[in-house]
């Protein structure tokens, strides 16, 4: 499974980044790159189950269950996939789940007022990519919002 990495310059501290970024109503904003109706359940805490999930084409509940691996606030947070949801039902066991099991990482660092937001995520060969295309309009949507 390739590992993609992905970096955007913010004007902003990295707290406000962060903020940004993990807070819901902000999140589902620039979340919708990938899919409209994007948002959390669970939360960022450090050993927390979440889930990352929007609506299928069937109206359901369909992305991805995750755990929170690291959280080390306003500089580091991993997030270990686990498996898919597919509408609406989690799974962790199928070979479609197994091919999204992995990591994806966030690392704010921030100089002079300015925030360099790294992400790093590994992403199954066929999806490398729609995860190119969505990571490029989020992190610039992700920027904008945080700039404001």
């Amino acid at each position: 499974m390739p590992t993609l990495h992905f970096s955007t310059v913010i004007n902003a501290p990295k707290e406000q980044v962060w903020k940004t970024m993990l807070e819901d109503a902000t999140y589902r904003q620039w979340t919708e790159a990938f899919m409209p109706g994007s948002h959390v359940v669970g939360n960022w805490k450090e050993g927390s189950k979440i889930q990352f999930l929007a609506a299928d084409e069937s109206g359901k509940l369909s992305g991805m269950t995750s755990q929170i691996a690291v959280n080390k606030q306003h500089e580091f947070i991993s997030i270990h996939h686990l498996g898919i949801v597919n509408q609406g039902v989690e799974d962790t066991t199928s070979a479609e789940a197994k091919k999204w099991v992995g990591f994806e990482n966030y690392t704010f660092t921030e100089q002079d007022g300015q925030t360099t937001l790294t992400v790093d995520l590994d992403v199954p060969q066929e999806f490398v990519e729609e995860m190119e295309k969505g990571w490029s309009a989020a992190l610039a949507k992700l920027k904008e919002i945080a700039e404001k």
